[in-house]
């Protein structure tokens, strides 16, 4: 399968680590939204069709909804769902957008979903030691995360004129 060549080409600068990080708190945002209606709709269409109202209230009064493995695994995939399609396919997130970066491979081609799949596991990790993983950056020659690393890939700045014509 041929890779994806992103537009605009070129051998543009890495992203600051503050245009990363804004990125990121714009899709922090997002995936907080998706998680609730994923949620809602799991909860109140799917739990409701398959236990009734009353016995979903009764569960829920309860706490039997607190832990809900399957909700957690939609979740999951819900969230890594939303990053997968749009680095795989164009490069940007919309908070990457808005910051006018770009997730690419070094050759200017969009990554694949296993590079996807790297980066989103890797970025979770990242956060456990007090956001490590993305403070990395701020001290590696190339300014990469470890997101960056180990998934070959690298975050750059767009220039500012891309959407022009």
């Amino acid at each position: 399968m041929s890779k994806q060549v992103l537009q605009p080409k070129g051998n543009f600068p890495k992203a600051s680590f503050w245009k990363r990080i804004a990125a990121v708190f714009y899709d922090f945002m997002l995936c907080i939204a998706l998680v609730m209606v994923v949620t809602m709709l799991y909860q109140q269409g799917v739990l409701r069709m398959i236990y009734g109202s009353q016995a979903l209230q009764d569960m829920a009064e309860s706490k039997m909804l607190d832990i809900d493995p399957v909700l957690s695994t939609i979740l999951f995939i819900s969230v890594f769902a939303f990053f997968a399609k749009f680095w795989t396919h164009g490069g940007q997130t919309l908070g990457m957008q808005v910051w006018g970066i770009r997730v690419q491979n070094a050759d200017g081609s969009a990554i694949d979903i296993w590079q996807a799949l790297l980066r989103f596991l890797i970025a979770l990790f990242s956060w456990l030691p007090a956001g490590l993983g993305f403070w990395w950056m701020l001290f590696d020659k190339q300014k990469r995360t470890w997101s960056d690393m180990y998934s070959g890939s690298d975050v750059v700045q767009l220039p500012k004129n891309i959407h022009k014509k």
